[in-house]
């Protein structure tokens, strides 16, 4: 086992902007907040929405940002290519396994149905033991709240053991997420 020190973190969040401001002054927050404190950003690589908003906040204050975008999406989430690492690859796949790869702890902001599948299948891996990587879901304006609920219901129905639901965090905001962060620098890796 290896001890490594938290030094990237994936975002997984929307596309879109969603209906409320809050959402992009979060993505915002946080992108500024990963370059004050010197963690590199891992995304999906889009200009729009909030993955814009977090990238261009990061990018803008000195942040290092790795982009990864499946080909496919590239015209239609206009891929940011004034980053520094820009990686398109074949499929979601890939896009999701490298993002993984390249990263250190999980942070999930509001977003759609692929920031959904994204996050379960960070959960789902976490549950199996295929890693122990940090994983938040940043709850601006209750987002994640109703999600949470379902996954009680899962454990409450018995379809998965009550600990599932200590493999994420929930935290309200940005600060949270960067409190617990610098409580928990060392992750253990069997790489």
């Amino acid at each position: 086992m290896i001890k490594k020190s938290i030094s990237s973190i994936c975002v997984f969040c929307g596309s879109r902007s969603g209906s409320k401001e809050e959402f992009s002054q979060a993505a915002t927050q946080l992108g500024l907040q990963l370059a004050r404190n010197d963690y590199k950003l891992v995304y999906g690589a889009g200009n729009i929405g909030l993955m814009g908003d977090i990238a261009k906040a990061c990018e803008k204050a000195g942040g290092d940002v790795l982009g990864v975008m499946p080909k496919k999406l590239t015209s239609k989430e206009i891929g940011r290519r004034s980053i520094k690492s820009f990686i398109i690859t074949e499929d979601m796949h890939e896009r999701k396994k490298v993002m993984y790869m390249n990263s250190h702890a999980v942070i999930a902001m509001p977003g759609g149905i692929g920031t959904l599948e994204e996050l379960f299948e960070m959960i789902t891996w976490k549950q199996l033991a295929f890693h122990k990587k940090p994983i938040y879901l940043l709850n601006i304006l209750d987002f994640w709240s109703k999600t949470i609920e379902a996954l009680q219901g899962i454990v409450e129905l018995g379809f998965a053991e009550k600990t599932m639901l200590n493999h994420f965090k929930v935290c309200q905001s940005v600060d949270e997420i960067f409190l617990d962060l610098e409580s928990s620098t060392l992750i253990e890796s069997d790489e």
